[in-house]
């Protein structure tokens, strides 16, 4: 594991690590909105009444990213419990209410947005989707309302103007980007092909990779985009392969489904590179081995790391009656994201959300410097003794700076194996 200092706006300081999780730690740096004060403030000794906070969650229970939707509510849902388990000695209760971002095809939010509004939630976590997130943070941060995406990395939402009140758990894609371009690079590929998603995600992602690629020395021969909808990639096959590329990174979401299937037989696996949006465990969704020795990243710390969690996650979710959960992906980012909020919410002695957000860059240890923390029950016990909780999460240190961007971020690597799962790459 290897961890470079850097601004949001320089260079890459080195070479990426290949390890089953690259470690980049940035360092704040000014510019754009959000993300509530700055400075040191004194925290609350305590609620001065019983606090009912309430959270919405817009998360893709439909469109291209469904896939993620099971472990993101797991994980909102699991840390609501535990948040509610701690509240004869907190003062302060969780109530979620579950809703569908659906993706920009189906276009879900345009009902379920207005419905959490309505229902007067202090946050909305969600999207999952930078596109459908892009769709409605107006509407949700001008009702003064916190959005709180676990899973938004385009570069977009660090210099948006959202009043103070847009975080996320999961960090730029500037970090994804050049960990994937240098991995493709260190493994000895010279030009490289991509199919990319036309919309801030994937396009935001297709330049940073580029970036990286092309500063090892590589050569990006070919990048046909598509929209979302879309149910026929031939065009963009063809063009990929007709350049004839060592490497083929596929920025996508669930559509990498319809794809692969045209570059089996005329592409080695080995030579495949998915992304957080599209890297699951495919299973007997395609023949054995077809997969074999492609790689892939998504944001967070490695899922090997994180077992204690993902078991127990298992556990809580099965125990409500859910289905076995096959994926991980942004599971603890979204479970932070709730623990952050309550946190947030009990500093500031309040469930408005101008009030929350002004606490949650110190909860997260942007400032005020806090006592570290672990968990819920040991944070709000600092917090209602009238001390200054910084929360390190599941997901890393988290530590917001000024804009609700973290500033600490680990970016995992992983290889599929003959049965076409993933786990951490051990290059």
């Amino acid at each position: 594991m290897s961890v470079f200092t850097r601004s949001r706006k320089s260079a890459l300081l080195g070479g990426i690590a290949l390890a089953g999780a690259s470690v980049l730690v940035l360092a704040g740096c000014s510019g754009g909105t959000g993300g509530g004060d700055t400075e040191p403030s004194e925290s609350a000794a305590g609620p001065t009444e019983e606090l009912s906070l309430k959270i919405g969650t817009a998360l893709p229970q439909t469109g291209n990213l469904a896939f993620l939707g099971p472990p993101e509510e797991a994980g909102v849902a699991y840390a609501a419990s535990q948040i509610n388990e701690a509240s004869a000695d907190t003062g302060l209760d969780v109530e979620v209410i579950f809703g569908d971002s659906g993706d920009t095809d189906n276009k879900a939010y345009e009902a379920e947005v207005p419905r959490l509004l309505g229902e007067g939630v202090s946050a909305i976590i969600g999207a999952a989707s930078s596109g459908v997130s892009l769709q409605f943070i107006d509407q949700v941060t001008g009702a003064g309302v916190i959005q709180f995406s676990p899973a938004n990395t385009s570069d977009a939402f660090t210099t948006y103007d959202d009043n103070g009140l847009y975080f996320r758990t999961a960090p730029s894609d500037v970090l994804q980007g050049e960990v994937l371009g240098n991995l493709i690079a260190e493994d000895g590929h010279q030009t490289l092909g991509m199919i990319v998603l036309n919309d801030s995600y994937g396009t935001g992602l297709a330049k940073y990779v580029t970036e990286a690629f092309e500063a090892a020395g590589g050569e990006v021969v070919a990048a046909p985009t598509y929209n979302t909808g879309d149910t026929s990639f031939d065009a963009q096959i063809s063009e990929v392969l007709a350049a004839d590329p060592d490497a083929i990174a596929l920025i996508t979401f669930e559509e990498v489904k319809t794809i692969l299937p045209g570059l089996f037989g005329q592409f080695p696996a080995e030579n495949l590179y998915f992304v957080d949006g599209n890297l699951a465990n495919f299973g007997d969704e395609f023949p054995p081995g077809s997969l074999t020795g492609a790689k892939g990243t998504f944001p967070g710390l490695s899922l090997d790391t994180i077992t204690d969690f993902t078991d127990a996650l298992q556990e809580f979710n099965e125990g409500e009656g859910n289905p076995p959960l096959t994926e991980f992906t942004y599971a603890a980012e979204s479970y932070d994201a709730t623990i952050l909020l309550a946190l947030a919410s009990l500093a500031a002695g309040s469930t408005d959300a101008a009030a929350i957000a002004e606490k949650l860059i110190e909860v997260s240890g942007g400032s005020g410097d806090g006592e570290k923390c672990e968990s819920y029950a040991e944070c709000a016990e600092i917090i209602v003794g009238g001390g200054t909780a910084d929360y390190d999460g599941i997901s890393g240190p988290i530590t917001f700076d000024e804009v609700g961007d973290p500033t600490e971020a680990s970016i995992g690597i992983y290889q599929f194996g003959e049965d076409n799962t993933y786990a951490a790459y051990e290059g």
